[in-house]
């Protein structure tokens, strides 16, 4: 299973999640709003969860399996609205959007990485990883709904 293909797509695979964890953690040190650099925070944690995973993965220690597969909510924010820029005065919903976007980014590219390899442990695991990330852009869309469109005294 350890081929040089393998080996390439396990560390393009951990380089995305380093740059992710590294976006989140940029952005979470620029904006002043305590509740988004929390939610930067908590994120960047998962994307270094899954880093470990792929490590670990790549090493040997166990196959596709320990990820679970759950069902996600599909609200296509992200798809239905521009993303802003990063900026230190943005509003909370504007980081939840942003992350968001990068959260579909990082989905549509594990998806389509998986698609291009017959089914097997490997294509499993990508695809364990795009759900991963779609559970991510879930919740950050989850946020921005809330945050943006908050629920109001009359219904």
């Amino acid at each position: 299973m350890n081929t040089p293909r393998f080996a390439d797509i396990i560390e393009t695979a951990i380089r995305r999640e380093e740059e992710a964890y590294a976006f989140y953690r940029d952005i979470a040190e620029k904006v002043d709003d305590p509740a988004a650099r929390e939610t930067c925070d908590w994120i960047a944690a998962e994307e270094q969860k899954h880093r470990q995973f792929l490590v670990d993965y790549r090493d040997g220690k166990y196959g596709a399996a320990p990820m679970r597969m759950t069902d996600v909510v599909l609200y296509k924010i992200a798809e239905h609205q521009k993303e802003p820029e990063v900026e230190k005065e943005m509003k909370r919903e504007e980081v939840f959007l942003v992350a968001s976007h990068r959260e579909l980014r990082s989905y549509l590219f594990y998806t389509e990485l998986a698609e291009q390899h017959d089914d097997g442990d490997l294509k499993d695991m990508l695809i364990r990883i795009a759900n991963e990330e779609l559970k991510h852009k879930e919740k950050m869309e989850y946020l921005y709904a809330n945050t943006a469109f908050p629920q109001t005294a009359g219904g």
